[in-house]
């Protein structure tokens, strides 16, 4: 009787994993300490407690879950930034590109770009120029960064690997790798509207898509790289920190909205 139980309780994470909108409503701490080399086989029924390949990237889906946010470091095809992400209860993101003096900070559906004295200057005064409507107008640039968006799509892979234990930054990490189409990458984010995951997989391109996730003895995914039309890698630090903040700029120092569409960033 309490081994059918247990049973039932796995089969029940497990798919709330998978109809959550982050992927995941839990802890995220495994069991044992095999670490199989090979791929865990699609007939097995993967759990956050289990240390199998599926079940280590569920265990890093409810990882996310819990920190809600953090910084990065991003290289973004040719485009470098840094900045911190807010992933729950709503997409909040800022971010610093290293070749603009202009930065970007986006909250839920309002977007501010400027914060820098040429945007003042043209201005005439206030740093900012906001941005808003029903859509996220930097939806596809919080989608690349979010680590909730990769974890989703490793997590729906059909044969991840353990490909070894690393060092990264003096810090022993397990990397990992997961490869499928762009259409089952966005397939995986059932968190998003039919609309959303058509872009997503459009911005993926042709061909497939190769992720390398590299987690840490929390299971925290503290380095990402996605190979597809263009090749990001983004590093991930202070997950769940209380110092993280994004707060709007002053209304003072925002421009009247002219109705213009948000400009490309980076």
């Amino acid at each position: 009787m309490a081994a059918r139980a247990r049973t039932a309780a796995a089969l029940l994470a497990a798919a709330l994993l998978l109809a959550a909108a982050s992927g995941c409503t839990g802890s995220g701490s495994g069991g044992g300490t095999e670490r199989p080399t090979t791929p865990s086989p699609s007939t097995v029924q993967a759990t956050p407690t289990d240390r199998s390949p599926h079940g280590v990237l569920l265990s890093a889906q409810l990882a996310l879950h819990e920190a809600r946010r953090s910084e990065y470091r991003a290289t973004l095809g040719e485009d470098r930034g840094k900045g911190a992400l807010f992933w729950a209860p709503k997409a909040v993101l800022q971010y610093r590109g290293e070749a603009d003096t202009r930065k970007l900070m986006v909250l839920d559906t309002s977007a501010y770009v400027g914060g820098d004295p040429q945007t003042a200057a043209r201005l005439g005064g206030p740093h900012w120029e906001k941005y808003t409507g029903g859509r996220n107008p930097y939806a596809a640039l919080i989608d690349r960064i979010n680590p909730v968006v990769a974890t989703n799509a490793a997590a729906a892979a059909d044969d991840p690997v353990l490909v070894g234990e690393e060092k990264l930054l003096d810090t022993s990490v397990e990397h990992y790798r997961v490869t499928l189409t762009a259409a089952r990458y966005a397939a995986a984010q059932t968190q998003f509207d039919q609309g959303r995951r058509q872009a997503l997989e459009h911005a993926l391109g042709p061909g497939d898509v190769v992720l390398d996730l590299w987690l840490n003895d929390r299971d925290q995914l503290v380095q990402l790289r996605r190979a597809a039309a263009e090749v990001d890698t983004i590093g991930y630090s202070e997950f769940g920190s209380s110092a993280l903040s994004v707060q709007a700029p002053a209304e003072a120092d925002i421009a009247p909205e002219s109705g213009a569409t948000a400009p490309p960033f980076p």
